[in-house]
């Protein structure tokens, strides 16, 4: 999936590169999914054909309906069951989300698979909510789209149970009762999203709106008892989570991300979250600039001053600086730049990535009397190769050929000083995700801890570089590794909150035990 027209691909504990969507799920409900949980039309038809060619359909002529719509049934069931939330119990619920628009071509298998199932699983155990966007047209708020929206989904056999109402404002009490009841549902059923301060309220909004007990009324879950250790939880974790999301900060952070993909900010999404919920941590509000990677290089200065200049009047206003993943040379020359400038302006400092890579590559041209140290992505000659592909890995074949998903990283002997250990806990380990292709080249690595730069943290052979930190810095850290896949909304991913509380002046508040 390119980044700029889809977003960020994200990267389970599994290795399976999935939607974006997957993330926000993870992150929202504190959840561990698998591959299994993206469903997509390529993997139902590929289990199809391969369960024909194994005779399972006993020569039978194949066909979307029954056999694509079954197959679609069944990885529901079967993925219905798997437990996320780590507790090992079978979960109670299952939220299938069905992407795209009513009407949209590939969808439909899809569509008489969900409308199959509500039959065969009965209404009592089958909710529909159907989410409409009802827009306002010069002052009036318009029903029409939701109307017809219905109309066509119940055509396709799919009957919505609830009409979640995405609007700007508050819907009016007779545009709830007109999309009522033109959709044949009653007011109760219409449960109106209005755009919040921060998505963290969406939650306050939908009790509001009175969904919880819509739920459990509708699945029969208010007949369930529930353990209290797990009620107390709940309820705790409600609390905490009302805290964070109404809490009113009175001072701001100015964060500086340097990138490939900043005209698409979605492609960064796992990183502004991390961002997010890291400043509400440290209780601050974030203000997150994006910086254009080649907007920071020569080339523009000549061509375009104007920008250029901007772009470095950003860079060096900014609190923190953060370089994320990415893959490809452009930018890469203003990458090394921001990190420069971090490092000898003793400016908190998170590389991720290839932002982990850069800073390796401006160090050595700096301190290790290699003026051409490069990446042997961008074409470096063995002599200047500190960033090399990883031996092991498919250099042929570009498409999930990667390092991915969850990998152990040691930290060495000598690194209880790293204020990012100290973050992690303490530990000897941590476990964190990863999606890369090349590593710090080990023929270097004495070389450049020599002149200053600490890999705190290598993965289990102690022949791959995880973790750099510089010791004579307020907040410099390099990561192999993607920390943000596994940030939460309560708990903050540790490298992240680092960065923000460094770059806000209170790190040593979260280096402390509590």
């Amino acid at each position: 999936m390119a980044p700029a027209e889809h977003g960020e691909c994200f990267v389970l504990c599994s290795g399976s590169e999935v939607d974006l969507d997957l993330g926000n799920y993870e992150r929202y409900l504190s959840v561990c999914l698998t591959g299994d949980n993206n469903i997509t039309t390529g993997k139902i038809y590929l289990d199809v054909i391969s369960k024909e060619r194994r005779g399972a359909y006993l020569g039978r002529t194949v066909q979307i309906v029954p056999h694509v719509v079954d197959a679609i049934k069944d990885w529901i069931k079967r993925v219905g069951k798997i437990c996320v939330d780590g507790s090992g119990e079978e979960p109670d619920v299952c939220i299938i989300e069905l992407g795209g628009t009513v009407g949209d071509i590939e969808s439909m298998p899809f569509i008489e698979a969900l409308t199959q199932l509500r039959h065969e699983v009965g209404s009592t155990n089958f909710v529909s909510i159907m989410v409409s966007y009802v827009p306002t047209v010069h002052g009036e708020q318009k029903t029409k789209p939701t109307q017809h929206a219905v109309k066509s989904i119940r055509s396709h056999g799919l009957i919505p149970d609830i009409i979640a109402c995405r609007c700007e404002q508050p819907l009016a009490d007779s545009t709830v009762r007109k999309i009522a009841l033109h959709c044949q549902v009653d007011v109760e059923q219409i449960v109106v999203v209005r755009d919040m301060p921060t998505i963290y309220q969406v939650p306050l909004l939908l009790r509001e709106q009175k969904l919880v007990p819509l739920l459990l009324s509708k699945l029969g879950l208010n007949t369930l008892s529930v353990p209290q250790p797990l009620a107390v939880k709940g309820t705790e974790l409600w609390e905490s989570w009302k805290t964070v999301a109404t809490a009113q900060y009175d001072s701001t952070i100015d964060i500086a991300l340097v990138g490939k993909y900043v005209s698409t900010p979605d492609a960064y999404m796992s990183t502004n979250k991390s961002l997010e919920h890291a400043s509400m941590r440290v209780g601050r509000k974030l203000n997150l600039h994006y910086i254009d990677a080649e907007d920071l290089e020569p080339a523009v200065q000549a061509s375009e001053p104007a920008k250029f200049d901007k772009a470095w009047e950003v860079l060096k206003a900014a609190s923190g600086i953060i370089v994320p993943g990415g893959f490809g040379k452009r930018g890469i020359l203003g990458m090394m730049h921001a990190s420069k400038w971090a490092r000898e302006n003793k400016i908190p400092y998170l590389g991720v990535c290839l932002g982990f890579q850069v800073a390796v590559m401006q160090f050595a041209r700096d301190h290790c009397s290699m003026p051409n140290a490069d990446s042997e992505e961008f074409g470096a000659l063995s002599d200047d190769a500190v960033i090399i592909h990883m031996p092991e890995l498919d250099r042929q074949n570009m498409g999930g050929t990667m390092r991915l998903g969850l990998h152990k990283t040691i930290f060495q002997e000598g690194s209880e000083w790293a204020k990012i250990r100290t973050l992690y806990g303490g530990g000897d380990a941590v476990e964190e995700r990863h999606r890369h292709r090349y590593e710090v080249n080990p023929a270097y690595v004495e070389r450049l801890h020599e002149a200053g730069m600490q890999f705190i943290g290598k993965d289990e052979s102690g022949q791959r570089m995880e973790i750099l930190e510089l010791k004579d810095h307020p907040y410099f850290v390099g990561t192999q590794f993607h920390a943000e896949y596994q940030s939460r909304v309560l708990d903050p991913s540790k490298p992240y909150l680092g960065l923000v509380a460094a770059s806000a002046g209170c790190l040593d508040k979260f280096l402390k035990p509590e």
